[in-house]
């Protein structure tokens, strides 16, 4: 067992959670990206934009600032000292998926961080459906994927 990678992992999702305990009682606001980010982008409502920039600007410098100071992005490749390696099924397949994903998250009116992490933490009966079905559908793709399609991803 990779006891650093655990540890990163558990520091990692008590920040996370931290992060949302934090927007919930400072604005009662949900730490939800994909609402987060389509209510920026809409502008919905309006002035409630500054919170939602700094929320996003921080998700995405955290991992910056861990490279700058020497870390790597954690195990997302075979290679140790890569960054990110190219797609495992190509640009198109990416942009599939992406759309995909988008398309999922305005169906289930939340994403993972929404549902699952605070969702869950506050025994919403439909964040646990939402939560279940995301689960559920992960597992039968990488089934799919590997197993029947043989794409070894």
């Amino acid at each position: 067992m990779d006891w650093i990678a655990s540890l990163q992992g558990l520091i990692g999702g008590v920040l996370i959670g931290l992060s949302a305990v934090w927007l919930m009682g400072a604005l009662g606001r949900i730490a939800g990206i994909s609402g987060i980010i389509g209510n920026l982008i809409t502008l919905r409502p309006k002035g409630d934009s500054a919170w939602r920039l700094a929320f996003l600007v921080g998700l995405v410098s955290g991992p910056l600032v861990i490279m700058a100071m020497g870390g790597g992005l954690g195990n997302v490749v075979d290679a140790p000292g890569a960054v990110i390696g190219a797609p495992a099924g190509g640009v198109p397949l990416m942009l599939i998926a992406g759309l995909l994903v988008g398309l999922g998250t305005g169906l289930g009116s939340g994403c993972t961080s929404g549902h699952g992490v605070c969702g869950l933490a506050r025994l919403s009966t439909r964040s646990m459906a939402a939560t279940g079905v995301f689960l559920i559908t992960a597992i039968v793709t990488v089934y799919v994927t590997r197993h029947m399609i043989g794409g070894g991803v």
